[in-house]
């Protein structure tokens, strides 16, 4: 017998003909009973070993922290043992008489009276005489161990006193002890914890799902009160043990996914009841876009003891693998790649911006063919350690440090045209990809080793008046094709905004490092267009977060990391140990040994716009400027376009306007361009400035 179900509105839809009016219109069926399966079984298969038994790093830091518990404990109640002993004598006789009073009560079957005493209130024969029977029976038993006890016992006290009285003595000793022990009060024991622990509450499903439904999601608050699986939504494996916390894994209800309760970090810390740094809700990359991995940790980030960083004493880099830098929540390490990319840093003050900076270029310094620029534009002395091992260093704001950096970054660019020829005359054998790797690297009559330069507040090179225009389209031209060449380019500022990290940076940076930053504009700057969006936003750190940043750029997906903690005094050791590698393959060169860079032609921006004029022209397009000044000096205005005018002229008071000129068709039009007496006027100030100066 066939039996027919009619299938429910969501699963039907219109048939493709109009139905007359006059009759009802009939259901497709969408669901095909045919329809194959895909095919497809996805396994996971949890772990033989605990993880901490599988990493040799967590396996070690388990046994220590056991090790240093009873190390400790050992001690301190070792200190207090003659005034445990003490105490306990004291209390031994009260022990003595509650021993004898609860072995009389065990002997003579005290426990069961009361039952003995409600059969004789009700007048239960029967059931008087079997407990009466059971009690004669325990009595008699009873009464044979206890006697026997007593002759042993005393026996062997005898034999004890005849043969070894020392014995004897530390028996009493240690009958004496136990006494007290029961003598002891129970509210008060004699012997107390060596560490007081405040327990944290174990994770469970409920703590989970009752935080989730404190984040204010309607969705997900509506999937707990109908019980999950209705919406989708259900734990996919139990809350197990990860590291120092606890992870739970979890679909989320149709349409929610993990960003919706990273918004609502704070509010999940709530309803957790732990701290806010404890609590970091993710995604999760190998599944699909509703999976949650909620990890809660047994301490904030921040106050989590981390391991040491593997570099610290010993060890060397090479640039073009991957070295830790860090640690995630989890205390894992976290690994960058500084090879082939460039790197922009963003924070507000004091979160640790300059020590992130400083860290890496100490990582590039243990490669000992990289060459170090270090550029210090707060001027406290923070790249100080560097300076043994930097090829250019500076440390300051003022003029002579700001062309002392031009004429650095100027000897860069014409180092980068000059790893560009050596690598378009390389042989495809020994160049395939047209960029440096690590054999033509380490051949040091190409001369193509790694180049690093560290910029920290790059923002006050940027805006300076004279010579930020210049310094900027030096910095673009690193970002943009420093890492093909070798060269790789950090920017760290403290105000990430288009001035401090122009869009030719931001735009074309591969890892980006957010630390604690107020708003979203600053967050999507570091972190690229759309970051805070998709739920990646530094916004959420605490002024407690030092150290502690989003990273984008090194895999798929964004991670947060607290990086290494390395100090002055420990920046200065790790710098000697790079020197010695660096003596040892033989590259000291530049401020290490005291040379600075040499002075070449630079941009005097008002004389070659006011050169490119034509004898019969008063008035340039600021198009027509840009080509004649690319032209006419290539290795300074080459990347130049037409937008790049108005801003280099600008600080000098001169602004755009609409100027009127023939195109090269011969039509008239206007369009905004510069005229040749406002340049004029320009430079008079400009020199009668340096005269009164």
């Amino acid at each position: 017998m066939t039996e027919t179900i009619e299938r429910p509105a969501q699963d039907t839809v219109p048939s493709a003909a109009p139905a007359p009016d006059d009759e009802t219109p009939v259901p497709v069926p969408v669901d095909n009973p045919a329809l194959p399966e895909p095919g497809v079984t996805t396994e996971k298969r949890r772990p033989i070993l605990t993880p901490w038994l599988r990493s040799r790093r967590d396996f070690a830091a388990t046994v220590s922290r056991a090790a240093g518990h009873a190390w400790y404990a050992t001690v301190y109640h070792g200190l207090r043992t003659p005034w445990y002993a003490t105490q306990l004598t004291l209390m031994a006789p009260r022990g003595a008489c509650r021993f004898a009073a609860d072995t009389n009560r065990w002997l003579w079957d005290r426990e069961a009276a009361p039952l003995r005493d409600f059969a004789v209130r009700q007048e239960d024969v029967a059931e008087y005489m079997t407990l009466a029977r059971l009690r004669a029976n325990r009595v008699r038993l009873r009464g044979l161990v206890t006697v026997v006890a007593a002759v042993l016992g005393v026996g062997f006290a005898l034999w004890l006193y005849v043969m070894a009285p020392v014995f004897l003595y530390a028996f009493a000793a240690g009958g004496v002890l136990a006494l007290g022990y029961f003598g002891q009060q129970p509210d008060a024991p004699v012997i107390g914890p060596a560490v007081m622990r405040t327990e944290l509450q174990k994770l469970t499903g409920s703590i989970v799902l009752r935080a989730l439904d404190a984040i204010g999601n309607q969705k997900i608050s509506a999937a707990i009160k109908k019980g999950g699986d209705m919406n989708g939504m259900h734990f996919t494996s139990e809350i197990c043990r990860d590291g120092p916390g606890y992870r739970a894994d979890l679909d989320l209800p149709y349409g929610v996914v993990p960003e919706d309760v990273m918004e609502a970090r704070q509010s999940l810390a709530s309803g957790l009841r732990r701290k806010l740094g404890c609590v970091w809700p993710s995604g999760d990359p190998g599944e699909h876009e509703g999976r949650l991995i909620l990890w809660v940790g047994d301490r904030p980030m921040n106050e989590t003891t981390k391991p040491p960083w593997p570099l610290l004493k010993d060890g060397q880099v090479d640039l073009f693998k991957p070295v830790v830098f860090g640690n995630d929540q989890r205390m894992r390490d976290i690994v960058v790649t500084l090879m082939f990319a460039s790197v922009v840093i963003g924070s507000i003050p004091r979160m640790g911006k300059t020590f992130l900076l400083r860290l890496l270029l100490l990582i590039s310094a243990l490669d000992p063919r990289s060459q170090i620029l270090a550029f210090d534009f707060k001027g406290t002395g923070d790249l100080g350690p560097l300076e043994p091992v930097s090829h250019r260093y500076r440390s300051g704001e003022d003029d002579e440090d700001i062309e002392y950096v031009l004429h650095a970054l100027r000897e860069l660019k014409e180092e980068l045209r000059r790893r560009a020829k050596v690598i378009r005359s390389l042989p495809r054998s020994r160049c395939p990809e047209s960029k440096v790797t690590p054999a033509l690297a380490n051949d040091k009559a190409l001369g193509l080793h790694p180049i690093v330069v560290g910029a920290d507040e790059c923002q006050i090179p940027f805006e300076h008046e004279k010579y930020g225009a210049e310094l900027e389209s030096i910095c673009t031209d690193i970002t943009k094709r420093g890492p093909a060449l070798g060269i790789i380019g950090i920017f760290a500022t403290q105000r990430p905004d288009a001035k401090s990290l122009p869009p030719g940076i931001s735009a074309n940076a591969v890892l980006r490092f957010c630390l604690k930053v107020m708003g979203h504009t600053a967050n999507d700057m570091v972190l690229g267009t759309g970051a805070y969006k998709a739920g990646i936003r530094a916004t959420m750190f605490s002024r407690s977060d030092r150290g502690i940043c989003w990273m984008a750029g090194e895999g798929d997906d964004p991670l947060i990391v607290a990086s290494a903690f390395v100090d002055g005094p420990a920046a200065e050791l790790v710098v000697a140990r790079a020197r010695k590698l660096r003596e040892d393959y033989g590259n000291i060169t530049g401020h290490a040994i005291g040379e600075g860079p040499s002075a070449s032609r630079g941009m005097d921006i008002l004389g070659d716009v006011l050169k490119i004029f034509h004898p019969d022209e008063e008035q340039l397009w600021c198009e027509r400027i840009a080509t004649r000044l690319a032209a006419s000096w290539p290795d300074l205005y080459g990347e130049w376009t037409t937008t790049s005018v108005a801003p280099a002229l600008k600080p000098w008071g001169i602004a755009t306007t609409d100027v009127w000129a023939q195109t090269d068709d011969g039509e008239s039009t206007t369009r905004r361009g510069i005229r040749r007496t406002d340049i004029t006027a320009a430079i008079t100030r400009r020199d009668a400035d340096r005269i009164a100066a």
